[in-house]
């Protein structure tokens, strides 16, 4: 086993995988099993209101009937709070974060980026005059966050003018993803992260949450998203059908496909532990489709499960 590879998968438990999220959990294990690494999960429960009862225990099913172990006990991000409090603390009081009275509604007209997604206009900056404090945000710097992502090559992003400084501690009082995340990889020692590609663009901001708390940056890789018949990504929200337990080596089979590893004829109607025998055998992450982002996938009519 190799000790200097640590990769990791980090489902929210918001109901089963589907096919997109097989398609992340298996490029990440196949990428820690090529390098000898070890590979973990963590469930990531940290938003509690969009957890829903009992999907935890499924997921975790779910990648065993996959065939898809890992190595160390499972991580439950709801026991990380001290952790998460801790950090906001340091950042608070080196002023690299600040406390923030912004209402939704008052931030109604900001601009959006390319994404969608508010750019925080900085109201709260330098103080909230006679405002209660709700949420907390990291200041951003004005230059470029650079990376080099293992499949989509060399990015930037300049995070104060296509993001603003962005909430660490909500409203609620829960802890924000982008801090969740960054705390709890460098705690369990997350060397690589191979991850979709709706999450590429939150890489600037970890990396930036990362150099303000003096923890290590990962090696970064996107992995193609999936789409249904209407273009829209599997999700939840969209409807996408859950995994099916006598499903798996056709899943494994698609999910291979469209990461570029297609197994051979000779694996036709192979078993899912052969499967990933032949596909960690042959892994190379320089054969995941760089150029669409998206790849397409369309509904099986005899079983709802999706053909790259």
């Amino acid at each position: 086993m190799n000790p200097a590879y640590v990769g990791r998968f980090a489902p929210s438990p918001t109901g089963p995988l589907h096919f997109g999220s097989l398609v992340a959990a298996l490029a990440s294990w196949l990428d820690a099993r090529a390098a000898g690494g070890r590979w973990l999960v963590r469930i990531e429960d940290v938003d509690r209101p969009r957890c829903v009862a009992g999907a935890a225990d499924t997921i975790l099913r779910q990648l065993e009937h996959h065939g898809l172990t890992w190595d160390d006990s499972v991580l439950y991000q709801r026991t990380r709070d001290d952790a998460y409090a801790a950090a906001v603390e340091t950042l608070l009081a080196g002023d690299l974060a600040y406390a923030c009275a912004c209402t939704r509604s008052a931030l109604a007209h900001a601009p959006r980026n390319a994404f969608g997604e508010m750019i925080y206009p900085g109201t709260c900056a330098h103080g909230t005059g006679m405002r209660a404090a709700r949420a907390v945000r990291l200041r951003v710097p004005g230059g470029d966050v650079a990376f080099v992502d293992r499949v989509h090559g060399a990015l930037r992003q300049n995070l104060a003018r296509e993001v603003g400084d962005f909430i660490i501690r909500r409203a609620d009082g829960l802890f924000a993803y982008q801090l969740a995340v960054v705390v709890d990889d460098a705690y369990q020692g997350v060397t690589h992260v191979v991850r979709g590609a709706d999450l590429l663009w939150n890489t600037p901001r970890q990396i930036h949450l990362q150099n303000r708390l003096g923890l290590p940056t990962p090696a970064y890789a996107h992995v193609p998203l999936i789409t249904n018949a209407a273009g829209q990504k599997l999700s939840k929200q969209t409807r996408a059908p859950a995994l099916a337990a006598g499903e798996s080596a056709r899943a494994l089979a698609q999910a291979l496909a469209v990461l570029g590893h297609a197994p051979p004829p000779a694996l036709a109607g192979a078993a899912p532990g052969e499967l990933l025998a032949w596909a960690s055998a042959h892994w190379r992450i320089e054969r995941v489709p760089r150029a669409a982002v998206v790849a397409k996938a369309l509904p099986d009519p005899d079983n709802g499960m999706p053909n790259p």
